[in-house]
């Protein structure tokens, strides 16, 4: 579950070849900013190893900035968080983060493309939900993928902790396959788990 998770998020940011907007308010602006400036950094011509792990660190950072994966890992873990230790709550956040950015731009350094279509926004109390669609193909067949960006303020800028495609939330689907795991496994046994697939990530 959790490959099948983090395949998904790649999609979440996509590299697109074209895109069609509504208007433009504070949440739909932040978010189209955010896919470009990222799409820049992968799309830039590699000069070296060195060059290339530099990009990457960089799309890590800008990808870091808008997503608030400390709030979704929080908010994802919410039924065991008060259950924690102080060291098993800093190593879950410090694995999720590095299995969220590290498959983020390895997807995207695949060239996968897709057209970005900026649907509206509106808002939802203290957040603003921002509703997108991407299109693409899959073996030959139209792909259409309904992705929505839940924001909220933080300081004097708008992040997301919480995203959703074809209905499905991301905080949702992570507390699902948390809670599962631990069920079977138990905390350590989920850490475990998430070590062990980072492990493979970086070979």
């Amino acid at each position: 579950m959790i490959s099948r998770t983090l395949l998904i998020l790649a999609l979440l940011f996509a590299f697109s070849t074209s895109a069609t907007a509504a208007p433009a308010g504070v949440g739909t602006k932040t978010v189209r900013d955010v896919n470009t400036m990222l799409a820049k950094t992968l799309v830039t011509k590699v000069k070296s190893k060195e060059h290339e792990a530099k990009l990457l660190e960089q799309a890590r950072k800008q990808l870091g900035s808008f997503l608030d994966i400390d709030e979704l890992g929080r908010r994802a873990m919410k039924d065991h968080w008060a259950q924690l230790t102080v060291q098993q709550r800093t190593e879950f956040q410090s694995l999720l983060r590095n299995l969220i950015e590290t498959n983020y731009v390895q997807g995207l350094r695949a060239n996968v493309k897709y057209d970005v279509d900026y649907v509206g926004e509106k808002p939802q109390g203290e957040f603003i939900l921002v509703q997108t669609v991407i299109r693409s193909e899959r073996k030959g067949r139209p792909l259409k993928i309904e992705i929505d960006y839940l924001l909220s303020k933080s300081g004097s800028t708008w992040r997301t902790f919480d995203i959703t495609t074809d209905g499905i939330g991301l905080v949702e689907n992570y507390r699902a396959m948390f809670n599962k795991l631990i069920s079977k496994s138990g905390v350590d046994g989920l850490l475990d788990r998430m070590r062990t697939k980072l492990a493979g990530m970086n070979k």
